[in-house]
């Protein structure tokens, strides 16, 4: 089996596929800056509950500052609990999200690679027809310059429209003749 050299892609198909290719790495990048946004908004609110915590831990006195710890837990720390709790659900859609599109983007490539492939198998089954087209299309051209004239001059008619007589030999066979004049 020879191996043949599959035709490259025209400038219209290489420009569809890198289309296609950037949309994709837009919609990409466009998911990976908002998981950035909610990443950086988690860090923030892990820094502060870090900083609830230190200023918690540097109080000696637990009679004196017992209240004032009560009130943080209950204030800033919960609050901060219920933004990493709704940054976690953020965080957890932007992932299933992202993945949706990688997916997507894998299955436009393969579904590309599967129509280049075709077109490619079409172009070669062509190109091993085409010699075997062209000897069809001698063979007719030669047997339509032997049979064309003699079927054409077989019938009255068609003797008429070639500007010749249909006319009887001396041994009684019709014939279509052509004269000198």
């Amino acid at each position: 089996m020879s191996t043949t050299a599959s035709p490259a892609l025209s400038d219209d198909e290489l420009r569809e596929t890198l289309d296609l290719l950037s949309t994709v790495m837009a919609s990409v990048s466009d998911r990976v800056d908002a998981q950035t946004e909610v990443l950086d908004r988690v860090n923030k609110t892990a820094t502060e509950a870090r900083q609830a915590a230190f200023a918690a831990k540097a109080q000696t006195d637990p009679k004196a500052y017992g209240e004032l710890v009560g009130e943080t837990i209950d204030g800033k720390i919960g609050d901060t609990l219920i933004r990493l709790a709704r940054f976690a659900v953020d965080l957890g859609q932007q992932t299933m999200a992202t993945e949706r599109v990688l997916k997507q983007a894998e299955e436009d490539k393969l579904a590309i690679l599967r129509q280049v492939r075709d077109r490619e198998n079409r172009a070669d089954r062509l190109k091993r027809l085409l010699p075997w087209f062209g000897l069809g299309v001698l063979v007719l051209a030669l047997a339509m310059t032997i049979a064309l004239p003699r079927f054409l001059a077989s019938t009255p008619s068609t003797c008429a429209v070639l500007g010749a007589i249909w006319t009887a030999t001396t041994e009684g066979v019709n014939a279509c003749v052509f004269y000198q004049r």
